[in-house]
């Protein structure tokens, strides 16, 4: 049974940091997959916000790009999302979320990895506060 957990949400002020972990377990079987970051604001729709590929690529959402970096520790099968320079607008619920059957090569693929449905499991996620 695949279960996704996640860790290290917290409570830091505006241009810090954080490190989340989300930790995977009973995936094994599956070769390729895509795991992403989402977030999730009250009264907000649920956004990918940083993805990792099997084959090792990764894909940002334009709002973090050179603020996020998405890493998976393969010994650990941990995934992990270091937030530097932290915005006002970053503070959210933080999910992970796996996808078994990625869409590649497909018109508006940049889009595609950012939505929800196309993830079959999830994690409960991990609450990040930004105070200015």
């Amino acid at each position: 049974q695949v279960q996704l957990v996640e860790s290290g949400g917290g409570s830091v002020q505006a241009g810090g940091s954080l490190r989340l972990a989300c930790a995977i377990s009973g995936a094994t079987a599956y070769i390729d997959y895509r795991i992403t970051w989402f977030r999730q604001a009250p009264e907000k729709e649920r956004e990918g916000v940083a993805a990792f590929d099997s084959d090792g690529s990764t894909m940002y959402a334009d709002s973090v790009k050179g603020r996020f970096t998405i890493s998976k520790d393969n010994a650990k099968n941990t995934l992990h999302l270091q937030m530097d320079h932290l915005k006002p607008e970053d503070p959210a619920m933080y999910y992970c979320a796996l996808d078994t059957r990625p869409a590649r090569g497909v018109p508006y693929s940049d889009y595609v990895w950012r939505q929800a449905y196309e993830y079959q499991f999830w994690g409960q996620g991990t609450q990040v506060t930004v105070s200015s």
